[in-house]
């Protein structure tokens, strides 16, 4: 009876972390704009500036067990070398913490002069990531009764966590002029074997598959002052990304005015239409926050509800050295 038990519980867990459609996807930010870095490593330093990122997101409120998921970024310019320099880690936790993600990772982009008004960055991503798994949360065969059901006592089986430590890569291009970017990226790059008791197999259902992701967004601006926080602007943008089966398009806009920026976006997966995504947010010189709802548009609104999420942001201005053979930098537009 244990054994049978057992066998079924790993099978389950194995199923959990491998199915193709769902459970293998990376972690999706709804203010994907908000989190350059995490959306395309080529986006490190095409401030101009020291920037940090954040987003905090809680998916489907509605479960007991939802997903939640931080990123946290930080990236310079180094105007002398053409070049920019980041880091990133990101946590993600899944069925009341069962299995949690955690990565650190190092950026490097190098950017060149197209000509006066247009510059291509490519970027480079290289990261430590863990993946854990607690099992004192599982019911063991050896505390369940054929007739009474679970006894609650101690199992016998090895108990806490089980961890798996894995390097991994991706890359990444954009291209922008003062009101355009557009690029393109592959995370998981290797495509890594994540499991837990065969890190060596090369069976594809225990690889992380790639992710591609493909993005582009535009400034207009309806207001003209010199100081550019003070314009008025419509910014249109999509992002597809694409992982082994499933897929999905974001597509929508942000109207900013002053230091009040609103927005809403459209979400459609490879399944069904998800999300309708609103967003309210205000953006100073130096300093942003925003937060969006996912209102779930699909059959499983009943079930997930929504999903929250909230961005925080700030920049440093600081004093470059030209490079004599990059020209003047051109900095990419507000996303």
């Amino acid at each position: 009876m244990r054994k049978i038990l057992l066998k079924i519980l790993f099978s389950s867990l194995g199923f959990l972390l491998v199915a193709e459609d769902t459970f293998a996807q990376d972690p999706q930010l709804s203010q994907f704009y908000a989190s350059p870095i995490y959306t395309n490593p080529a986006f490190v330093g095409t401030s101009r500036k020291i920037r940090f990122a954040s987003n905090a997101r809680s998916q489907y409120i509605g479960l007991n067990n939802n997903y939640k998921t931080a990123v946290v970024s930080l990236d310079a310019y180094l105007g002398k070398f053409n070049s920019g320099l980041g880091v990133i880690a990101t946590l993600d936790e899944a069925g009341d913490g069962n299995l949690r993600t955690i990565s650190f990772g190092a950026v490097y982009s190098y950017g060149i002069n197209i000509n006066r008004n247009w510059s291509v960055n490519a970027g480079i991503l290289a990261e430590v990531k863990q993946k854990s798994y607690d099992f004192s949360k599982f019911i063991f065969g050896d505390q369940l009764d054929p007739i009474i059901g679970f006894l609650n006592i101690p199992s016998k089986e090895p108990q806490g966590l089980i961890k798996r430590t894995f390097t991994n890569f991706g890359t990444g291009i954009l291209v922008y002029n003062p009101i355009f970017y557009g690029g393109f990226a592959v995370h998981n790059l290797f495509e890594p074997n994540q499991s837990f008791y065969d890190e060596y197999s090369s069976r594809a259902e225990l690889l992380v598959p790639r992710r591609y992701t493909g993005h582009a967004g535009i400034n207009i601006y309806l207001s003209k002052s010199r100081n550019e926080q003070n314009r008025t602007m419509l910014s249109p943008n999509i992002l597809f990304m694409a992982q082994k089966q499933f897929y999905q398009v974001n597509i929508g806009m942000y109207y900013k005015k002053q230091a009040l920026s609103v927005g809403a976006w459209f979400r459609q997966t490879s399944r069904n239409a998800d999300a309708v995504i609103f967003l309210v947010g205000i953006r100073f010189p130096n300093f942003r926050m925003g937060y969006s709802y996912d209102l779930t548009v699909s059959s499983a609104s009943t079930a997930t509800v929504g999903s929250h999420e909230v961005s925080l942001g700030f920049e440093l201005k600081t004093k470059q050295k030209q490079s004599p053979r990059g020209g003047k930098p051109i900095k990419c537009p507000e996303i």
